[in-house]
């Protein structure tokens, strides 16, 4: 039994059952046994791979897309900002691709936003050669232009779940029993509570409502509103989301959710309705495919040229990779993309309007 769920017991002991959010809440980024405090989860040798470590042409794509657009609304001053930017891959790759838009270097400053003190002190090595303000929210941002990024990133903010019944919704929250972690459902809230799902769902339906996401929501319309910039999101999700989509993963499988707390991945589906509802002043794109995305802004010629003087199997190993990212059955089709833009200006390059 680890320390960390010894904790969660104790505390359910103590205080009775606690929300499905405080339960990711304290299994990733508890100080001391949190998931993503301790560890890089990162890679073959750990418990995931993004996209940004399946290969470099993601990151230089959105990064020229990202600067296509700087170009377009006048080349101001501007913040580089990425969410929850793990080894800094994603990063590296979009500033080296942009490295020779004329004054897109000269014109930045670069923020990071993350918790892990384990992540942080990767991020640094990879990104040593700039300098890189880091943040442990979107407080303190500078006020001006923002080009933002996330990828993978508000799949692993923290959830609640509630089940619909007759009566109303009933929270499914973590309790215990015989020194284990279960599921347990809640006292119920009127159905009116959460009015706008009241209509898309049937009896026995779960759904998710991240909190956190709102406020970061609100932080990029606004920055983007007066300020100018674009916003890019990816993740895996979709529209009207409905069912349990947490998932735990550990060595790249999946595994029972509160099996391993602190010591295996946490996240869920982004719902990308719920995530940009209430968005106002600003125009948002529709989700785009991640497969579609990178195929507009041209990952097969980019490919080509970067493969054309490679041996024959490197060239067979880079073609997989990207072929990975944009394949239906693989990462093209469950990954989705959104962009946030200012009204009456260009949307980004690649995303449906």
């Amino acid at each position: 039994m680890t320390d960390l769920l010894n904790s969660l017991l104790l505390q359910i002991k103590q205080t009775g059952p606690i929300t499905v959010a405080d339960y990711m809440n304290i299994c990733l980024l508890h100080p001391k046994h949190g998931y993503y405090s301790k560890q890089d989860p990162f890679g073959k040798k750990g418990d995931f791979i993004t996209s940004p470590e399946i290969s470099q042409v993601f990151g230089e794509l959105l990064g020229l897309c990202l600067a296509q657009n700087w170009i377009d609304q006048g080349m101001e001053p501007f913040s580089l900002v990425e969410a929850g930017p793990g080894r800094g891959t994603l990063m590296a790759d979009i500033l080296r691709a942009t490295k020779s838009v004329p004054d897109f270097h000269k014109n930045m400053s670069i923020h990071l936003i993350e918790e892990s003190p384990a992540l942080k002190k990767i991020q640094r090595e990879t990104l040593s050669n700039f300098c890189v303000q880091w943040h442990k929210s979107f407080d303190h941002l500078p006020k001006k232009q923002i080009y933002f990024i996330a990828n993978e990133f508000f799949d692993a903010l923290p959830i609640r779940q509630f089940k619909k019944t007759k009566t109303g919704w009933s929270e499914i929250l973590v309790s215990q029993q015989e020194n284990k972690l279960i599921f347990c459902l809640g006292n119920k809230i009127p159905l009116t509570a959460i009015p706008h799902r009241i209509k898309d769902t049937n009896l026995g339906d779960i759904i998710e409502i991240c909190a956190a996401a709102k406020p970061i929501m609100k932080f990029l319309s606004g920055q983007i509103m007066n300020y100018g910039g674009c916003a890019i999101i990816i993740d895996y999700g979709a529209n009207h989301l409905k069912g349990n989509t947490l998932q735990s993963v550990k060595n790249h499988n999946k595994i029972n959710t509160l099996k391993l707390p602190g010591n295996s991945d946490l996240t869920a589906h982004v719902d990308f309705t719920e995530l940009t509802k209430d968005l106002s002043n600003i125009l948002v794109t529709k989700t785009t495919r991640q497969g579609t995305l990178l195929k507009r802004l041209g990952i097969i010629n980019r490919m080509e040229k970067l493969t054309s003087n490679l041996k024959e199997n490197q060239k067979i190993d880079y073609k997989a990779a990207a072929q990975r990212l944009i394949e239906p059955n693989e990462m093209g089709a469950l990954f989705k993309a959104i962009a946030l833009y200012p009204s009456k200006l260009t949307a980004p390059a690649g995303f449906d309007l």
